[in-house]
């Protein structure tokens, strides 16, 4: 199977070595995926729900780069700096996902890359032969 590695352009990933999304057949994993804008800025600094949102649109965004759209999503996982903050970014989440139902986990963790950062999201899709 042919693998190809999708890449959003934060500086983040030669540093680390890793890529956006990865796309194995009909698989498609979507590394932790956070709030950054296209200037590379955090969106929504200090509001875990705009967070949610725009990490949800950039998964979106490399979903659509690897032929996917979040239909063919079956798995998130949310890493959330403060869990009291759950319902606000389980209604951003809610607000993706409600009809298509995946499998998810949502954990507190100490802290992501950047202070600035609430929330951080992973993604796995599956994309079945038409």
């Amino acid at each position: 199977m042919q693998r190809v590695n999708i890449s959003s352009g934060t500086p983040w990933e030669p540093t680390v070595g890793y890529s956006r999304a990865v796309k194995v057949g009909p698989y498609i994993h979507i590394s932790g995926t956070t709030a950054t804008g296209p200037d590379g800025k955090i969106v929504g600094v200090g509001d875990a729900y705009a967070q949610a949102v725009q990490t949800l649109k950039n998964i979106q965004n490399a979903l659509q780069k690897a032929g996917a759209s979040l239909k063919d999503v079956v798995r998130t996982r949310i890493y959330v700096i403060n869990i009291a903050e759950w319902e606000k970014i389980g209604k951003a989440h809610g607000e993706v996902f409600r009809d298509i139902r995946p499998a998810t986990s949502m954990v507190q963790v100490s802290g992501l890359i950047s202070p600035e950062m609430l929330v951080e999201i992973e993604a796995d899709a599956y994309v079945a032969a038409n």
